[in-house]
């Protein structure tokens, strides 16, 4: 699979299960949330999970002007990003243990690493 489908691909299950968590937490989950008091630490997870498969598109979208191997290292960060970003964020608020919240800057650096680097394989042009 090329670089644009296999981003494509991993944008639209970010984006599919983004959706999923996002009615799932505000209906299922929404008492354990609530009980917690971590409903907005949720929301925040979902929305950045968005944000990011949002940016996974449009790394595909332009891929064809960017430096290739730059753009995987983007879309590589931006995976990491989400995964430790939101998936931490997801822990904390279901299970209410706080360290997780220390783990959630180390998917932030990721997700500011992924932008940069798009603008790095943006800026290098459509080089491999």
């Amino acid at each position: 699979m090329t670089f644009k489908k296999n981003t494509i691909v991993i944008g639209a299950i970010f984006g599919g299960l983004a959706v999923a968590l996002g009615a799932f937490g505000a209906h299922a989950l929404k008492n354990i949330l609530l009980e917690n008091q971590r409903t907005d630490t949720f929301e925040l997870a979902v929305r950045y999970q968005f944000y990011h498969t949002l940016a996974l598109l449009a790394l595909a979208a332009v891929s064809d002007h960017l430096h290739a191997s730059k753009a995987g290292w983007a879309r590589l960060a931006f995976i990491v990003g989400v995964v430790i970003f939101s998936g931490s964020l997801y822990i904390l608020s279901l299970s209410g243990v706080t360290i997780w919240g220390a783990v959630t800057p180390i998917g932030g650096v990721s997700l500011i690493t992924g932008w940069v680097l798009f603008g790095w394989a943006a800026a290098s042009g459509d080089k491999s």
